[in-house]
């Protein structure tokens, strides 16, 4: 399926390199000619590379005070298992397992990765998150720490 980045030029879409304009007016032109037929295609927003960085920015902060993990990505998939971007399936011995889902670059969206994101923060936010990361620390304590890490990011 060919790919197309467009752009606003001059308030009319034109294609981003000559090959994305090529296939742009190809598909114009299928347009013009489609009649009766039909005709798929999908549209995604480019993730914005600020958003993914601080969203990574925000886990290591995170990741750096808690006490329960020492590797980062069990961390961060722990965190997208918790926010129920995971996929349940039968585990070896048929009680079900979470399978965190792809966050690639070019797999998600701006509008997808931000769901995303706000609902890992919302699970490190939750009791839950915090009474297993600081299992020592009253839920109050826990909050602050919570906080604490991404306070830098408000």
């Amino acid at each position: 399926m060919p790919e197309i980045t467009l752009i606003a030029n001059n308030g009319k879409l034109a294609g981003l390199t000559p090959q994305d304009d090529a296939r742009y007016q190809k598909f114009r032109r299928k347009l013009e000619t489609l009649g009766d037929s039909c005709i798929r295609f999908e549209w995604r927003e480019p993730r914005s590379g600020p958003f993914h960085r601080r969203h990574f920015a925000m886990l290591a902060a995170l990741f750096a005070c808690q006490e329960q993990f020492h590797d980062a990505e069990q961390f961060r998939k722990w965190g997208e298992a918790g926010a129920g971007y995971a996929d349940l399936v039968p585990g070896p011995k048929g009680k079900p397992i979470a399978v965190v889902k792809s966050i690639a670059y070019h797999r998600l969206d701006q509008d997808e990765f931000s769901r995303v994101h706000e609902a890992v923060f919302e699970f490190y936010r939750s009791e839950h998150a915090r009474r297993f990361l600081w299992p020592h620390l009253s839920n109050e304590e826990s909050w602050e720490m919570v906080e604490a890490a991404l306070g830098e990011f408000a």
